[in-house]
């Protein structure tokens, strides 16, 4: 099964080396776990890499997605964007239905041959828009499986209520339909560590198991800490990263520039309990071919 590097730090090593390359991803997750911030980390690290973005939102409109995105630090989406390197697809408001059976196979028809990273944020309301359970599994099968076809999807799903996680009947048929689930748990009434990541399932690969805490940091995105507990805070995280990036030889020169002015305006606040060898471990190998 060949790899795509996720564009998550930390995340590959949880995943044997990356997402499987032609598969669909579900990331489901609470209010504030970080869904949509992993979805655009996800597709415009494939686009620094030369792929082609394709974002398809049943909810929110592009504007929105995009003042996110810069919100974030990734100023640079604007640019995919203007060039055409990322596509948007607004749903929102449509009849899921027709969206899906319809315009869905004859947008895939135009991108016959790609291999692009394509985004769908988020399912639920394709959830919400059917409730007969057949109809659901149909039209979400046939979605993912339309949409496959012109590269890697990594599609999110909101995580509602008191129920236990990932028992909710929201989402018990895309998490069955879905090769790979990715699961954001995030608790902010719960000290010190309020965010943790659990790879569900991998089909046709091997992963790790267990809960890994990750955190949300601006410009970089999630960080996910996959040696286990955070360890003690290091001091001067930020200047420590930047010395070791500019030691190795290792990542392109864009990178360097992107990664330099990320960590130029961070401090020691945004790294708290985060290993500083780790993290420029799992930038390297990110960025590496």
């Amino acid at each position: 099964m060949r790899k795509i590097k996720s564009g998550i730090y930390g995340l590959n090593p949880l995943l044997d080396g990356g997402i499987n390359e032609k598969s669909t991803t579900v990331v489901i997750g609470g209010s504030g776990a970080g869904k949509t911030t992993f979805a655009l980390q996800y597709i415009i690290h494939g686009m620094l890499r030369g792929q082609d973005g394709i974002f398809i939102s049943l909810d929110e409109n592009h504007e929105q997605i995009l003042k996110e995105a810069v919100e974030m630090g990734w100023t640079e989406i604007n640019e995919y964007t203007k060039s055409d390197k990322l596509v948007f697809i607004d749903a929102s408001g449509k009849e899921f239905s027709t969206f899906i059976k319809k315009e869905l196979p004859a947008f895939v028809s135009d991108w016959k041959g790609a291999n692009a990273r394509i985004v769908i944020d988020p399912l639920t309301p394709v959830m919400w828009s059917v409730k007969d359970l057949y109809e659901q599994r149909e039209l979400i099968g046939f979605c993912l499986k339309e949409i496959r076809k012109i590269g890697t999807v990594v599609a999110t799903i909101e995580e509602h209520g008191s129920l236990s996680k990932l028992s909710s009947p929201d989402i018990v048929i895309p998490m069955y339909l879905a090769d790979s689930i990715i699961h954001l748990d995030y608790n902010p009434l719960t000290s010190p560590v309020t965010r943790l990541l659990r790879v569900i399932k991998c089909r046709n690969s091997r992963h790790a198991e267990g809960a890994f805490p990750y955190r949300i940091i601006k410009g970089l995105g999630l960080v996910v800490h996959h040696q286990g507990l955070f360890t003690k805070h290091d001091a001067n995280i930020p200047q420590a990263l930047r010395k070791s990036l500019s030691s190795t030889k290792k990542l392109p020169q864009n990178i360097m520039n992107k990664l330099e002015k990320i960590l130029a305006e961070l401090d020691d606040r945004d790294f708290r309990e985060i290993d500083s060898a780790g993290v420029i471990e799992d930038i390297i190998n990110e960025y590496e071919p």
